[in-house]
């Protein structure tokens, strides 16, 4: 554990010799949805280190402490430094990818590579009807009567009956509130930057069913403007680690192994 002031983080490290790579899940999920890809990258020596942001898994708010970008950016951070993790590859799932995004962003020599997994891209252009849907997101979840919300967003973020069962219990265990604030604080990641490019290594994954936000049209869009491929996983959606674990495994260990050493 990890404790600071306003939150406790609950985090994994397995111990490899080959650059360590940082697995950080997506909104209302939790370190599991990447068990099989964190083992994989272990056994292949890799330094493995799968964490719960604040507020999901294991990894807890202090009282009367919100969940927002500015916290989860300084658990992040905070991580990295506390495990003494040296420029590791950052592999992140939608919340995560948008996380993960913002730490190279802002400090680029903290991270030799991103992997980013059914995330937007946080510097792309956006139309009027896409920042429109950004803006009544979050109103129209708090619509949405808490008993219902968990088998609302597990359908929508899987397309496997396994996936969806997984997602519903896990969005289960997250307070309605708790999960308004971590969607508010998805969607404040997202900032244009007209030119900006990724200053490290990216790769990019994303489930061909996947219908979240506008990562369908946003990921094309980024492959071609940082010249990179775009790997689809067929038969996936939202949470792909889940709906296709094998596939996923398999396309993060290539894009890493492009990386190069």
């Amino acid at each position: 554990m990890l404790r600071k002031d306003g939150y406790e983080l609950r985090y994994g490290d397995l111990a490899g010799e080959r650059r360590p790579v940082v697995f950080t899940h997506g909104a209302g999920m939790d370190h599991r949805m990447f068990d099989e890809q964190a083992r994989a990258l272990h056994e292949a020596g890799h330094r493995v280190v799968t964490w719960d942001q604040p507020g999901h898994g294991e990894s807890s708010l202090s009282p009367g402490t919100r969940f927002s970008a500015a916290l989860a950016l300084d658990a992040l951070i905070s991580l990295l430094g506390h495990l003494g993790l040296d420029r590791p590859i950052l592999i992140g799932h939608s919340l995560g990818g948008n996380l993960a995004q913002a730490l190279v962003r802002r400090f680029p020599g903290r991270a030799s590579g991103l992997i980013v997994v059914d995330s937007t891209w946080n510097a792309g252009p956006l139309t009027a009807a896409e920042r429109l849907l950004l803006k009544l997101a979050a109103p129209s979840l708090a619509l949405i009567p808490a008993a219902r919300l968990p088998g609302l967003m597990a359908r929508a973020s899987a397309v496997t009956p396994e996936g969806i069962a997984e997602c519903e219990a896990t969005f289960a265990r997250m307070p309605k509130r708790v999960f308004l604030d971590v969607w508010r604080a998805t969607v404040s990641f997202v900032g244009p930057e007209p030119g900006y490019r990724s200053a490290v290594p990216l790769g990019l994954i994303r489930g061909e069913e996947d219908r979240t936000g506008n990562i369908a049209t946003a990921m094309p869009r980024w492959a071609r403007a940082e010249g990179v491929t775009e790997h689809v996983i067929p038969g996936a959606g939202h949470v792909v680690s889940w709906d296709a674990g094998e596939a996923t495994t398999e396309a993060i260990g290539n894009i890493i192994e492009g990386f190069g050493p």
